[in-house]
């Protein structure tokens, strides 16, 4: 499971051969989320604040090209 990015204490990994739609996994220490790169939506969260996912959302759209780029180097195609 690569990790793509670190930014601000929270870290986005792409699990290689993972089912679509394109997502990342977030963390940071004992929190997780789940987030589709395509409509930005919370698929899951585990302990994250309301805040917290804001500034997860707000960092996915950001870098979203490079996170879809790193999506689709791992997979073969998204659909």
């Amino acid at each position: 499971m690569p990790t793509i990015l670190r930014k601000d204490g929270y870290t986005f990994k792409i699990y290689l051969n993972d089912h679509t739609p394109a997502h990342v996994h977030v963390r940071k220490g004992k929190k997780e989320a789940r987030v589709t790169l395509d409509g930005l939506e919370i698929v899951s969260n585990i302990n994250f604040l309301s805040r917290e996912v804001k500034r997860i959302l707000e960092i996915i759209e950001e870098h979203q090209d490079e996170l879809l780029a790193a999506w689709d180097e791992y997979h073969e195609r998204r659909i």
